[in-house]
């Protein structure tokens, strides 16, 4: 994690200065009980008006032109391109070409995953929790990019840690059922273990970064940045879904700047 502020962090990833992107963190907002501090989400039950002030202040400390384009997630694998957006979409990601459209998914345990090519002319952003990187959102994603744009880079965002995300067999075999390559499904194989939980047969303890990494590599993706925080173990910093059903959520965002 790189340049703490009071309310969020700047991705320490190589992009080009033509790309901002920012991760909220929990504390530094105005969400009391549960959701203390700093809530970005309407849906999970906190104060309507508490939201709003949390994210008009990372927009403010941002600099930020307009408000970013909040997407109404499901677990699934739409991307939508983001300047044409109207309303909450029902989506997973999203996509921008343009300067000022600030792309944004909101997590709790979940992945998000930063994308922008190296020329600093395209950004996407998905919420990647497991059913969704099984299925492929982040392949989704990579291919709205235009190839002679130049290489992709990415950033991989606060999520559950190995040591807390366990898994029974199904999650482990969605992943393989979607493998792309015999490399892909050795990465997959390599990224659970056998739980330790000798209660629970046949469940692993799930690396959802490692499953990202395999899954970027294998849409032609290899510079990758982050995956090094894990929610669950850190309360001050981060929500998380697994550790308190009833919490808040971070934001994630990324953007062209204005010339």
């Amino acid at each position: 994690m790189a340049s703490n502020a009071d309310s969020f962090f700047i991705p320490n990833w190589p992009v080009p200065d033509s790309v901002g992107s920012a991760i909220s963190l929990r504390y530094g907002g105005v969400s009391e009980g549960p959701f203390s501090s700093n809530n970005m989400a309407f849906h999970a039950g906190d104060s309507q008006v508490n939201v709003q002030a949390n994210r008009a202040s990372l927009i403010e400390q941002l600099n930020l032109t307009g408000s970013p384009v909040w997407l109404d997630q499901v677990h699934g694998i739409d991307v939508i391109y983001a300047p044409t957006v109207k309303g909450t979409p029902e989506a997973d990601g999203s996509y921008s070409d343009q300067a000022g459209v600030v792309c944004a998914v909101m997590t709790a345990d979940c992945l998000p995953v930063l994308l922008c090519n190296k020329q600093g002319s395209q950004v996407a952003v998905v919420h990647a929790g497991w059913r969704g990187l099984a299925a492929g959102v982040v392949r989704k994603a990579a291919a709205k990019f235009l190839s002679h744009d130049g290489p992709l880079m990415a950033f991989l965002g606060p999520a559950i840690g190995a040591c807390a995300f366990e898994v029974g067999a199904e999650v482990q075999q969605a992943f393989l059922d979607n493998a792309q390559s015999q490399s892909h499904r050795q990465a997959i194989f390599g990224a659970f273990r056998p739980s330790d939980n000798t209660g629970r047969k046949d469940h692993y303890l799930a690396d959802i970064y490692a499953l990202a990494r395999g899954e970027l590599n294998s849409c032609g993706v290899f510079d990758i940045y982050g995956g090094d925080d894990c929610t669950f173990s850190n309360p001050e910093q981060f929500y998380s879904y697994r550790r308190e059903p009833v919490t808040g959520r971070h934001a994630t965002l990324i953007w062209l700047k204005d010339a």
